[in-house]
């Protein structure tokens, strides 16, 4: 049976509505703003509060969590380096349809691999894909461990796990990064009113 990548009788249907339209409706122009770093750096905290932030605005957003996908969309994927990569690829489809629609969608996932990273940045235009980068030491991570899967590795209960056994890979050019000042983590009121200023700056949150 073939598969889609190799099917040859499908076709793009085009809309009468397009993107400038729905962008147009909505007063803002869609974006994806994808937040990685280590599990406990506080990528859906950032996530949530960012969503707040432009809500508050009267902007629509909406959050792609990635523990959230693996209920549904990916909940068929492991944690191997192959079903990592499939996991942020559909997650990466999934985003660019909401840019699509107007909508700026926050991604949150740990995508440990840089490779992946930059395949759904190509997805989009670049000025379209923000790459957060949650730049938290390790060690404080691992102090928060608010899921309790630090500890699990350590333990040798989880293999895999990004930060101990298998590599995290930061971001070479991300648009944004977030990071301890003089050793304080910046509140997730102040982080988010960071990433929303840049939206700002840039155009995204008017038509």
């Amino acid at each position: 049976m073939s598969t889609l990548s190799n099917a040859t009788n499908i076709f793009w249907q085009e809309c009468q509505i397009g993107n400038p339209e729905r962008q147009k409706l909505l007063n803002q122009k869609g974006c994806v703003v994808w937040i990685t770093g280590l599990s406990g750096s506080g990528k859906s905290t950032l996530a949530c509060s960012l969503s707040r932030e432009l809500h508050s605005r009267g902007k629509l957003s909406y959050v792609l969590d990635g523990d959230n996908l693996r209920h549904g969309l990916n909940k068929d994927l492991g944690f191997k380096p192959e079903d990592r990569t499939e996991n942020i690829r559909r997650t990466g489809e999934v985003a660019k349809l909401f840019a699509d629609a107007g909508l700026i969608c926050v991604a949150s996932l740990i995508s440990p691999y840089r490779r992946d990273r930059d395949v759904c940045r190509a997805m989009l235009s670049d000025a379209n894909f923000i790459e957060v980068f949650m730049n938290m030491p390790l060690e404080l991570c691992e102090a928060r461990d608010p899921k309790g899967l630090y500890k699990l590795a350590r333990a040798g209960k989880i293999k895999g796990f990004t930060g101990i056994d298998d590599p995290y890979e930061p971001p070479l050019n991300c648009e944004i990064e977030i990071k301890q000042e003089g050793g304080v983590c910046p509140t997730p009121n102040v982080m988010a009113g960071q990433v929303a200023c840049y939206l700002e700056e840039k155009g995204f949150l008017e038509c």
